[in-house]
């Protein structure tokens, strides 16, 4: 997994509140075990015709959205059925973090699982970067993970929330799996200093 540190970046905007898992990456996709690949299925039936045409009217499917790596989304983000596939193909697509109010819990912590940012703002930073990508499609802004900082088109700067275990595994570039293994030199340390307490068995013997 890549290291989160600092990114500067366009913002792609999708402002509808509820979108949900489903829409994300679609169930009938949800059989697909590989992560490459996975653009292919973000926002299946909103991007594409039936028969698989790209709808040009779509913001992913526009050049704005080309090489953008933060999704300004609408409240509640990743709502509905818990799936690993939605952050998967977010990051397939080029996404490294999602701007929004307000994330689903379970989208939230398999997004930091996978190595994609949810960054929760407050409604009124929410639309400032929404006028400012209105304004200018090329505005970008800087999220420092480091500082739990999102800087604004304009300098200012905002904080945003994370657990600091979610924080230090996706500086480190680590899973939960890959954070424990990284400990192992400080395990087999602990484990020397505290041998294993001897069991001792009492026999008894009949009268």
């Amino acid at each position: 997994m890549e290291p989160f540190t600092k990114i500067t970046s366009r913002m792609v905007p999708l402002p509808i509140d509820n979108i949900d898992t489903d829409i994300i990456v679609p169930a009938r996709f949800l059989k697909v075990t590989d992560k490459a690949g996975m653009d292919q299925y973000l926002f299946r039936d909103w991007r594409f015709d039936a028969d698989g045409t790209p709808k040009p009217d779509f913001i992913l499917n526009q050049p704005h959205a080309k090489g953008a790596q933060i999704l300004l989304a609408g409240k509640n983000f990743g709502s509905g059925s818990s799936r690993e596939h939605a952050p998967w193909a977010l990051m397939a697509f080029g996404f490294r973090a999602i701007i929004s109010t307000s994330f689903a819990d379970i989208f939230r912590g398999n997004s930091l699982k996978n190595g994609l940012l949810p960054v929760e703002v407050t409604a009124d930073v929410h639309a400032e970067l929404l006028r400012a990508v209105e304004r200018d499609s090329g505005a970008t802004v800087t999220i420092d993970l480091a500082s739990e900082t999102l800087t604004r088109p304009g300098g200012r700067t905002a904080t945003f929330p994370i657990d600091n275990f979610s924080k230090q595994c996706l500086l480190a570039g680590v899973d939960q799996l890959g954070y424990v293994l990284k400990q192992e030199a400080h395990i087999r340390a602990y484990e020397a200093s505290h041998p294993p307490a001897v069991e001792t068995t009492r026999q008894t013997t009949n009268a």
